[in-house]
């Protein structure tokens, strides 16, 4: 029996436990089934603040972990197979025990979509990425492809171009899914070019470390051709990892919907991260969500006499 337990241990989940557990609350954080969360598929990260030479993954994650332990947080490498969030306390089963808790807080992110190439998973974090916003610097005077057609891909393109030499845009179909507006903007930057109605058959190249270029299948004649570029970025949708609590909470599009705060449709249950934001999905926005998720569940215990 818990206070608190945290599901996941990205930014959002290891923020909330070392607020949790500097307020004595001694929080349970299960970590998942990828401890440090989706910022560990990278490699160096330049815009967390606070690392002016930048900070590599795994350390930054690292020694967010070690401070939340250091004042009481206990971390157990487990996931929550099922949650049962119509009875209190709330009870939470692993592939190994069952926990029950007063509160919940939940961070269990969001997986970016992939296109299911081995070459893809080799080079993630060498020359492939699911997040301009923290990769473009890395490829400044460089070419770079983006996969998709909606407003993230189109997005993501254009704020490519504020680095990399040429963008091409490559879409399975002969018209974008975008809003208009976004599509004149792309449309009209000349560092944008697209490619219609193609899909990426394969990545190159593992072997080397890095990528140095795409093949290119045509849909429609199933001609394959060879496009040379320094990156790839993948942009076709996030799935917010939430399929345990479908029919528990309220979601909206498959995110869990927060209201004054981190509050969800369930009392005692909060939501901080990639799982219920759509929009910035930044490790600095996942960490301060995660402490405002704390702040919302030490004061809920603390007016339903918990605490």
């Amino acid at each position: 029996m818990f206070r608190v337990i945290i599901l996941g241990s990205g930014p959002a989940g290891l923020t909330a436990a070392l607020y949790t557990a500097r307020a004595n609350l001694e929080p349970l954080v299960l970590e998942g089934h990828l401890p440090g969360g989706q910022l560990t598929l990278t490699t160096t990260i330049e815009n967390f603040p606070g690392f002016p030479e930048g900070v590599e993954a795994w350390s930054l994650m690292g020694a967010m972990r070690q401070q939340a332990v250091r004042y009481g947080a206990l971390c157990r490498p487990e996931s929550a197979v099922r949650v049962d969030l119509t009875k209190r306390p709330f009870e939470i089963e692993t592939e190994k025990d069952i926990y029950r808790s007063q509160a919940l807080i939940i961070a269990t992110g969001a997986t970016a979509r992939m296109l299911g190439l081995d070459a893809e998973k080799a080079l993630l974090g060498k020359g492939v990425s699911t997040c301009a916003t923290c990769d473009g610097a890395f490829f400044r005077d460089r070419s770079v492809v983006v996969v998709g057609g909606g407003d993230s891909a189109l997005e993501e393109a254009m704020f490519l171009t504020r680095f990399a030499s040429s963008v091409t845009v490559v879409h399975r179909r002969d018209q974008l899914r975008a809003t208009k507006l976004l599509q004149d903007r792309a449309f009209a930057n000349e560092k944008i070019q697209f490619i219609w109605n193609s899909v990426i058959k394969d990545i190159l190249d593992p072997a080397q470390g890095k990528v140095s270029g795409v093949v290119l299948e045509d849909v429609k004649t199933h001609r394959t051709r060879y496009l040379p570029c320094d990156g790839v970025f993948i942009a076709i949708g996030h799935t917010p990892n939430t399929e345990l609590f479908a029919g528990q909470l309220e979601l909206q599009d498959g995110y869990i919907v927060t209201k004054g705060g981190t509050g969800t449709s369930v009392p005692g249950v909060f939501a901080a991260g990639d799982v219920q934001d759509r929009i910035y999905r930044q490790a600095v926005t996942a960490a301060g969500s995660g402490c405002m998720a704390a702040l919302d569940c030490e004061k809920w215990l603390t007016e339903v006499g918990y605490l």
